[in-house]
This record gives C-alpha cells, sequence and structure tokens, in this order.
C-alpha cells in the first residue's frame, strides 16, 4: 500500500501557478505530457530557485555547479539522506528528475535540496466522545467519528498535519515526535520544566504501537522537474483519549492555530494530506463519507 498512491495519480498541485510564495508562473504541461516516458521536444520550463534557498542556509544545497559541491544522488550523502523512499531516479545533467513527471519549473523553487526533500507527518487522533465520555457516532454512518490535531499552516491558511522537514541525520521517528511538539504544543516557548513534563506525557503516546499511513513522494506545490517532497506520515492513535487530554494544544512554530478537527471527506486539507488521513478512518473504521460509493472506489 505504501507506494500505490504515487503510482496512480498524477500531479496536480504540483503543476499550479504562480509558484508559492511568488508571481513566477509555470510553463503549462498538458495531462498527456507530466510523464517523463512521453517526448516532448519543446519542453521548455520555467527555471526559478527562491532568494531563500539562494542564500545558503544550513538546510539548502549550493547550486548545482557551485565549486565543490558533488552531491552522492540515490544515496546517504553524510547526514543528507538523497535517497528516495519509492526507489532510483534518474539524474540528467547533473540534476534529479522528478520521478512523477514534469512540473513545468526547473530549479528548486523553495525546496533547500536537490531531488527528495524529505519530511515527517504525525497523524495524531482520537475518538470524539460527548460530555459523558462516550463515543460519538455519525448519524448518517453510525460510524465512530475520529478526530485529529490539525494546524492552521501561517504560509497558506490552510488546514494541515503538523508535520515539518526531517533535519540531517535526524531519524524519523524523532523528527515526528518533534514537529508535533514545536507546532502543536508550542515546545520551543516553554520552559526546561515544563518541555520535560510534555515529554513524559508525549513519550506514552509515540512509543506505542503506531500505523505507517503512507511512505513516499508528495504531490506538492512547491515541487520542481528537479526537488520534490517526500514524507513519511504517521498515525499515533490515543484509544482512550486519556493521554492528549492533559495536552495543552498551542500553536507554535509555523503553525497559526491549532485545535482537535472532526475527520470526514469534507475537510480541505494541505498537500496530501485528506488521502492520509482518509487511509487512517479506514485502519481505524471510522467514519469518513455519507455516500456509501466513495467508501469504495480509490
Amino acid at each position: 500500500m505504501f507506494n500505490s498512491y504515487s503510482t496512480k495519480f498524477h500531479h496536480s498541485k504540483a503543476l499550479t501557478s504562480p509558484y508559492p510564495g511568488s508571481r513566477i508562473e509555470r510553463s503549462q504541461v498538458p495531462e498527456d505530457k507530466v510523464g517523463w516516458l512521453t517526448e516532448w521536444e519543446d519542453y521548455n520550463p520555467v527555471e526559478y530557485t527562491a532568494k531563500s534557498v539562494l542564500a545558503g542556509p544550513s538546510w539548502a544545497d549550493p547550486q548545482i555547479n557551485d565549486e565543490g559541491f558533488s552531491p552522492k544522488f540515490n544515496e546517504r550523502d553524510g547526514e543528507v539522506e538523497r535517497k528516495s523512499l519509492n526507489g532510483l531516479y534518474v539524474v540528467e545533467n547533473g540534476r534529479p528528475r522528478n520521478p512523477a513527471g514534469r512540473t513545468g519549473l526547473t530549479g528548486r523553487g523553495l525546496l533547500g535540496r536537490w531531488g527528495p526533500n524529505h519530511a515527517a507527518d504525525p497523524v495524531v487522533t482520537r475518538w470524539k466522545r460527548d460530555g459523558s465520555g462516550n463515543k460519538v457516532a455519525h448519524p448518517v454512518t453510525g460510524k465512530n467519528i475520529l478526530q485529529f490535531v490539525a494546524i492552521k499552516r501561517r504560509d497558506c491558511g490552510e488546514w494541515a498535519i503538523p508535520g515539518g522537514m526531517v533535519d540531517p541525520g535526524e531519524k524519523i521517528s524523532a523528527t515526528l515526535k518533534r514537529e508535533f511538539e514545536e507546532e502543536a504544543l508550542n515546545s520551543l516557548q516553554k520552559s526546561p520544566e515544563e518541555k520535560a513534563k510534555l515529554e513524559k506525557q508525549l513519550h506514552k503516546l509515540f512509543s506505542q504501537e503506531h500505523f505507517v499511513v503512507y511512505r513516499g513522494y508528495v504531490d506538492d506545490p512547491r515541487n520542481t522537474d528537479n526537488a520534490w517532497m517526500e514524507t513519511e506520515a504517521v498515525n499515533y492513535h490515543d484509544e482512550t483519549g486519556e493521554t492528549m487530554d492533559n495536552l495543552p494544544l498551542e500553536a507554535g512554530d509555523d503553525a497559526g492555530m491549532v485545535k482537535w478537527v472532526d475527520i470526514s471527506e469534507k475537510l480541505k486539507l494541505y498537500a496530501s494530506h485528506s488521502y492520509f488521513i482518509k487511509l487512517v478512518t479506514e485502519k481505524l473504521g471510522a467514519h469518513w463519507s455519507e455516500d456509501p460509493g466513495s467508501e469504495c472506489h480509490k
């Protein structure tokens, strides 16, 4: 199931203009010309890498032709993971090629790394309960309603899973926990004592059995022909609700707001997050859609 998503979908968000945070318009790519196997001699993508990336922050690679920069694509390159979760990718003229096809834009846009840019998305869930502590079922489907911790992104105003980028050398499990603490619990602004208390409570949730929802390429508006987002989305489910009841949600870092959100297909979320959330409802047998037909087709 992990990679089924990437083999059957085509770009949509990765073809949108203007490119996020800019006025740059992508070259238009017709649906039948997205795949690299389709020859297209006149393909003339726009080259764009944001100034924030070219400024050379610690999270970004240099330009491909910069002296002394010889990245090892398709392998672990020192502390930087350049392997893709979807297997080997093509490197053409020294530049990695987006495995999902053309995007109408070359360079890196807002992304720091050439090739895969790895993120982690913790999907923290609980059952919706009434004042007496009983699970709340949906009136139409009779299935219990699931809730997840959502943040409202400061950059685009969309609701999202509180995930983020994997730091060089960091284990995915550490990223999942760190990003949740930073974005949903505002841990960066907490005192060492408060932080230690949060850590203790969260340890119980993040060390229990969990479900890897998805690993692989993400259709993201920041993707280019040479740089793209990949993620590992992991569900941590608080079955009794006791662990998360005592954790005060507080937006931090990149988050504008944070709250528990009822899950249904009506949710409009950032990037591929709706798809990840849907997979969690299927795994836990929770409510997703009032239309019985939508449960069947993928």
